[in-house]
């Protein structure tokens, strides 16, 4: 075995595809996983020996592996966290920079298998195919006529967060549909969201605009709870709300509001604050609702793909490169200082963009 191995501890099995992609490469690196079910002295024991730590979703994590402070305490030669896919919610930023840690995203692995989804949400609700499936199981003398849709060509969709995600369903709904793309996203200017193929707004007209709205941002105190009864109240009562980003970004007893008194037409959900959500969440009541298990970044190709991501970061980690999807920049500083002092070299300078 190599000297100076490096030690990356995770917890869940989705996470296996990432590790086998790092031994067919490196001797170097010794990813390996442990049970949240297991002894706990055992795993603490390995989190504090651990170099990295590679976090599942929210809908399988469990407390108290959550990477937040009291985990960074206890485990003194953490020098990163990634997160497993785009959201990193789970994550403690604030911890990690404060204590030298790098946080990592996969941003972008995913991008193709979300987009695919919210814009099939967009289809099915517009078509009403779920409603009529149901209704079709139950009674075949079924009023075709009842389930009269409406089309995506020509319509204006409304995005908020034109990141890699957003981007893609910007592109979808603009190349096979016609549609207007329309997106409010503070951090990019107007020429950037241009490029990306919309039109820069603010949040209030995106809202009165919009025939579909659709979240891609992450979820952070910015965004915490962004969209609300007040915010859907602006929209028409036509208008669909799609969101596969991160539970959270809505606030779900509004959403159900806003659908009882009909200021809009339906949703697509795929997060929720609460996964799984209960079996008698307040959304589940309604119809023109379509609600999936947070799996819209689950294909193939997105699982094969962020094990390719994740596993070429984590080298790009140890041999002491800046990590291509690096959320807390301002950690830099500290963590060089850390990894030299762990790893025992000089990890390159960052360089701004």
């Amino acid at each position: 075995m190599a000297a100076n191995i490096k030690q990356i501890i995770y917890f869940h099995s989705r996470v296996d595809a990432t590790a086998a992609a790092i031994r067919a490469k490196r001797s170097d690196i010794d990813m390996f996983r442990r049970s949240f079910d297991g002894p706990a002295d055992d795993n603490w024991a390995d989190m504090s020996r651990a170099h990295g730590y590679h976090a599942c979703a929210r809908t399988e994590m469990r407390a108290p592996w959550f990477p937040d402070a009291s985990l960074i305490a206890k485990a003194p030669n953490l020098l990163a966290v990634c997160s497993l896919g785009a959201g990193y919610d789970v994550i403690d930023v604030d911890a990690c920079t404060k204590a030298g840690v790098l946080v990592c995203n996969q941003s972008g692995a995913n991008r193709e298998a979300v987009a695919e989804h919210a814009v099939g949400l967009m289809l099915a609700l517009s078509k009403k195919i779920m409603e009529a499936d149901r209704t079709l199981r139950k009674d075949s003398a079924i009023d075709r006529f009842r389930y009269l849709g409406t089309e995506l060509l020509g319509k204006t969709i409304g995005i908020i967060g034109l990141g890699n995600i957003g981007s893609r369903v910007a592109e979808i709904c603009k190349t096979a549909f016609r549609m207007t793309v329309l997106a409010y996203d503070p951090y990019l200017s107007k020429e950037q969201i241009a490029a990306r193929q919309a039109e820069k707004v603010e949040l209030g007209e995106l809202l009165q605009r919009a025939d579909y709205l659709s979240m891609h941002c992450p979820r952070t105190k910015e965004t915490f709870g962004m969209i609300g009864y007040e915010e859907l109240s602006r929209m028409k009562p036509t208008a669909f709300f799609i969101n596969t980003s991160r539970g959270g970004t809505y606030k779900e007893s509004d959403l159900a509001r806003a659908l009882q008194e009909r200021k809009i037409a339906g949703a697509g959900i795929d997060v929720f604050l609460e996964e799984p959500p209960a079996t008698d969440h307040v959304l589940m009541a309604f119809a023109n609702v379509i609600l999936t298990p947070h799996n819209a970044g689950s294909t193939r190709e997105a699982h094969a793909n962020v094990a390719i991501y994740a596993s070429e970061q984590w080298i790009d980690i140890f041999d002491g490169k800046v990590p291509p999807r690096l959320v807390n920049k301002a950690v830099w500083p500290k963590y060089s200082e850390r990894f030299r002092n762990i790893l025992g070299f000089e990890p390159e300078p960052l360089r701004e963009a």
